[in-house]
């Protein structure tokens, strides 16, 4: 059977960080789990890293890929067996950080279609300090570039809520055009998909990332750099601040 993925649940189960699970598979450097909370590298967001706790102590998880099975990469010599349990801790500082970038980008590429003509995120990478967003066909000037980051930071001040929900296609395309949503670039055979929304409707955007609960705990965005990608692309790579409100939000859950 496949690994459960825990951190699908709902928006607030990317705020849980540890977890019990069995051990299903057993290579010489790796593991698979009945079920995680460990982030697989997917949809321009990397992975998890964190611990395993079994019977031998705990192992470093340095890496989590795969998609049905969820393949957990360890840092030394496990000893781990089918049928072990263990306790997972996710390291949640890299968790939050991706969250809150994650978030970011959604916003930001959502914005972006509407200030420039429908302009279409055509690829991202979410990392810990900064990300990336490639969009396309656009040549962005320091104006444009202004106007973005002042629209943005503008909405995040208004502190709406992040959900989730599972809806059909052409649910998803009667409210958003299929160009926003890059909805021709998923599989025509997925019918069901998890969204996530911000808002009532201003962003919706199908996506199995882990994100926060309200986009506040963004901070700031600042944009701190654009290339040109070729054919019309440019990459625009964007920080966030370390709001007061973060820091107390890491200090609560923490």
């Amino acid at each position: 059977m496949a690994t459960t993925k825990l951190y699908l649940e709902d928006i607030e189960a990317a705020y849980e960080t540890k977890f019990s699970a069995k051990v299903t598979k057993a290579n010489e450097d790796s593991v698979v789990l009945d079920r995680t909370l460990f982030y697989p590298l997917g949809g321009g967001q990397n992975w998890d890293e964190g611990t395993l706790v079994g019977p031998n102590g705990a192992i470093d998880v340095v890496e989590v890929r795969g998609r049905e099975d969820i393949i957990h990469s360890l840092g030394s010599e496990h000893q781990l067996e089918i049928g072990d349990e263990i306790v997972g801790e996710i390291d949640w500082e890299r968790r939050y950080a991706h969250m809150r970038m994650h978030t970011a980008q959604h916003l930001v590429s959502g914005i972006a279609y509407e200030l420039f003509d429908g302009v279409r995120t055509v690829g991202n990478q979410i990392n810990l300090t900064h990300s990336r967003i490639d969009f396309n066909p656009i040549s962005f000037d320091q104006d444009m570039l202004l106007e973005l980051t002042e629209k943005t930071n503008e909405i995040i001040s208004l502190k709406h809520e992040v959900t989730d929900l599972t809806m059909m296609r052409n649910e998803i395309n009667s409210i958003m055009p299929p160009e926003r949503t890059n909805m021709d670039l998923l599989p025509s055979f997925i019918d069901e998909l998890r969204v996530v929304k911000i808002g009532d409707s201003l962003d919706l955007c199908p996506c199995a990332g882990t994100h926060i609960s309200n986009i506040s705990e963004i901070g700031e965005i600042s944009i701190i750099g654009k290339k040109s990608k070729g054919k019309g692309t440019q990459r625009i790579t964007y920080e966030l601040s370390n709001s007061e409100f973060l820091r107390q939000k890491k200090s609560n859950i923490i």
